[in-house]
């Protein structure tokens, strides 16, 4: 067997692992990118095979935090057959400051 040929059979065989990329950019944009990967591969590796940098301008990975099956992880966090690669977007307000501003905007209730 000759060295491209040998090259060739060991990278179609090499062991690969199955992920995806999620984001929502901004409200009412959500996106989920399908990616086969080498194994070994890290979160920021699968987000940059994304494409989705390129694709939303608005990601900043050094502000945005991002996650694994909606747990925190390191940028280089290694990644398992079956992971959903999070990119997370800050909040817009504290979610216990909206609820209180919906309460004061919705119509008084009547108890029973």
């Amino acid at each position: 067997m000759d060295r491209d040929s040998a090259t060739a059979t060991a990278t179609a065989t090499a062991p690969t692992l199955r992920v995806t990329v999620a984001c929502s950019p901004r409200a009412g944009v959500a996106t989920e990118v399908a990616l086969e990967l080498a194994a070994g591969a890290t979160a920021i590796a699968a987000i940059r095979a994304s494409g989705l940098l390129e694709r939303f301008a608005e990601l900043d990975l050094s502000v945005q935090a991002i996650g694994v099956w909606g747990r925190a992880c390191a940028l280089d966090a290694l990644l398992r057959e079956g992971d959903r690669v999070e990119i997370y977007r800050p909040l817009a307000m504290d979610p216990n400051q909206a609820r209180r501003l919906r309460a004061q905007r919705a119509p008084a209730r009547r108890r029973r």
